[in-house]
């Protein structure tokens, strides 16, 4: 009777084990929106660290998103539905690409929304760092990188490790995470600075 009312209870409770590709599905399809903190960590082939970055992260389904690097450089990406804007401060610059040639099997379309299963190979990956792991490998043979492994606590976004074709990893760490947050319209809109050089893509 037991062993019964064990299984019983098993069966019932196994099926709400979501591995890491359901979660990762459940987070596109039910996280609108949302906001984060970021620190990024660009890591060489040989394992020597480069560089580390910080900023703030927003997104808004489907197809905007906002990164914005403070620290050490500043840089500011921004998806608005129809294009994706690049602004260097430092140059001046800014870079400009429509939407459906920037985004693709990216890590950016991961977050921000796009046809997850027909663009990306999904597969669960052992726990690592106290997070749940899903890999996603973009399905395009000419793609800029590799994998993307996005990494979950608790069902919450945690972090975005992107490993590009020369062996480079890139880690996003991610805090302060805001899931199905409002985020303004505006933040998702770009003007190019007065006397900026612009680049049409």
């Amino acid at each position: 009777m037991k062993k019964l009312l064990l299984m019983s209870l098993l069966a019932v409770v196994v099926p709400a084990w979501a591995d890491a590709v359901d979660t990762l599905k459940s987070f596109v399809q039910d996280v609108k929106s949302g906001r984060a903190a970021f620190t990024q960590t660009v890591t060489s082939p040989d394992g020597a660290k480069k560089r580390t970055t910080q900023g703030s992260f927003a997104f808004s389904r489907p197809g905007r998103f906002r990164f914005e690097y403070d620290k050490p450089f500043e840089q500011l990406i921004v998806a608005d539905g129809q294009k994706v804007w690049l602004y260097d401060p430092d140059l001046n610059q800014v870079t400009v690409r429509p939407m459906s040639q920037a985004l693709g099997a990216t890590p950016a379309a991961l977050l921000a929304g796009g046809a997850l299963e027909k663009d990306f190979q999904l597969k669960a990956m052992a726990d690592r760092d106290g997070l749940q792991w899903a890999e996603a490998v973009p399905r395009e043979k000419d793609s800029q990188f590799q994998s993307v492994r996005v990494g979950f606590r608790g069902g919450a976004l945690a972090a975005l490790e992107i490993l590009d074709n020369f062996g480079q990893k890139s880690l996003l760490n991610f805090s302060q995470v805001q899931s199905n947050a409002a985020v303004p319209a505006d933040d998702f809109r770009f003007t190019p600075p007065q006397g900026a050089d612009v680049l049409e893509q």
